[in-house]
């Protein structure tokens, strides 16, 4: 029991150093949007919570023979991981079980993440981050699936809302392999960033973030569209740099649509509007198809 709850301590630690527990203040925001109960929201947040770690340890348990020959990752905490296996594998099972029951007692909807999101990301552990292009795909699908953890499965609001996060979480994971380039090469793996190269891998996240600009202002907000359009123009430098500037501004663009939908409880984007119970096409889109 010690050793599993150590494990856990160091992948919620490392994660959260890195910053890669994002989609949790996503999920906050997308809560605060739909203006969810207070309880609902404690409930949900506690179950990304418990989500995120499930699928950060799968994915270091899965990785180890990797980061064992990693000089970034060859550390302590790896080689605690290694040494206590059976203690990694129970922690999973009764992060599994814990969630299980959480949903079955709070809304099945819950399921959706813990199925979806969770599936999706043992695949990317498993095999998806060496398949070039299937990496970024992967998590961009779990991007989305993570966040339904924030609604219920029939809010259309909350869908509009995640899928624009999700094709954040593709820009994200595109610079996350540029980040990770020089060590997945030399530890043989092949990412998106390692088969195309870090010039090309830069212009598809540019590319990406011009794909979630154009979604914003269709279905969210002109002004959403903003911020990633700025970092379209930001030049790479140091990776690190890059990817937390990156964030700062999609993060930015992400509170603007929360906050809006907060405000006014719908979507605004030229061409589609959202409210909880369905989407439609606006006038402009009406006028285009006539």
């Amino acid at each position: 029991m010690i050793a599993a709850l150590r494990i856990l301590f160091n992948v919620a630690a490392y994660r959260l150093q890195r910053l890669e527990m994002a989609n949790m203040g996503g999920a906050l925001l997308i809560m605060l949007a739909l203006r969810l109960s207070p309880t609902d929201v404690a409930v949900r947040l506690a179950f990304a919570f418990l989500l995120n770690l499930l699928v950060y340890l799968n994915n270091d348990y899965l990785d180890l023979p990797t980061d064992l020959r990693s000089p970034e990752r060859d550390d302590a905490n790896t080689r605690y991981l290694r040494d206590h296996r059976g203690a990694a594998l129970g922690a999973q099972l009764g992060l599994v079980a814990a969630l299980l029951a959480v949903a079955g007692a709070w809304d099945l909807g819950l399921l959706v993440p813990l199925v979806v999101g969770g599936g999706v990301c043992w695949l990317y552990s498993a095999r998806l981050k060496h398949v070039p292009g299937a990496d970024i795909t992967a998590m961009m699908v779990w991007g989305a699936a993570m966040l339904t953890v924030a609604f219920p499965p029939t809010n259309a609001l909350g869908w509009a809302l995640a899928g624009l996060l999700a094709l954040d979480s593709a820009v994200f994971e595109t610079i996350q392999v540029i980040r990770d380039h020089d060590a997945d090469r030399d530890t043989g793996v092949r990412t998106t960033a390692v088969a195309l190269g870090v010039p090309r891998t830069l212009a598809l996240a540019r590319g990406l973030l011009v794909l979630g600009a154009a979604a914003a202002a269709l279905a969210i907000h002109p002004l959403v569209a903003v911020p990633p359009m700025i970092g379209v123009t930001l030049p790479l430098g140091r990776p690190e740099r890059y990817w937390n500037q990156i964030r700062v501004l999609l993060g930015l663009a992400f509170l603007f649509a929360a906050g809006w939908v907060w405000l006014h409880g719908a979507t605004a984007g030229w061409l589609v509007r959202c409210l909880p119970d369905a989407c439609t096409a606006t006038s402009g889109l009406s006028v285009m198809s006539q």
